[in-house]
């Protein structure tokens, strides 16, 4: 059976963030990306011979992307990071390091162990695939999601075909 997809990547589809990823037991120190978003959908053509329209997949691609700049992207479920969230204000340490004390407003809480590309490009799938089931697309079956840290590193996830 012959497969199909579309593809959506361009220069909107960016976001600037900071971080500390969590490896091998140790912490990163704070440092930021510019991310780049790469997103393919995977289907049926409908009755009008598209996969997915470019635009309604760019648009909510790019509602995510600004969610997503210029915040301190918290892995909520660090299994190596101590966060504890107060009234305003995150507060994060890792072992004998200085705390971070970040504003609320900076912050978008995740629920992901780390936040590495994979990660992020999961969560990134997650809520695409519930905004489209939300706009009540049917004939994707699978979506792929890239997020770029930086030219030649990326991070890729795929959801399983329905």
């Amino acid at each position: 059976m012959p497969r199909r997809w579309v593809r959506v990547e361009s220069v909107r589809l960016r976001f600037a963030a900071a971080h500390m990823a969590t490896f091998r037991g140790d912490c990163e120190p704070l440092h930021g990306h510019n991310y780049e978003l790469r997103v393919e959908a995977h289907g049926e053509l409908t009755e009008d011979s598209w996969v997915q329209n470019f635009g309604l997949l760019k648009a909510i691609a790019r509602e995510i992307c600004e969610e997503l700049d210029h915040r301190f992207l918290l892995q909520r479920g660090s299994r190596i990071l101590q966060i504890v969230e107060h009234e305003d204000q995150w507060e994060v340490w890792f072992g004998v390091r200085p705390h971070y004390w970040l504003p609320k407003a900076d912050v978008l809480a995740l629920p992901v162990d780390n936040t590495t590309s994979e990660r992020l490009a999961e969560w990134i799938c997650g809520r695409l695939r519930g905004r489209l089931d939300g706009e009540g697309v049917a004939n994707v079956q699978r979506l792929r999601v890239g997020v770029e840290e930086m030219p030649g590193q990326s991070g890729w996830y795929e959801e399983d075909e329905r």
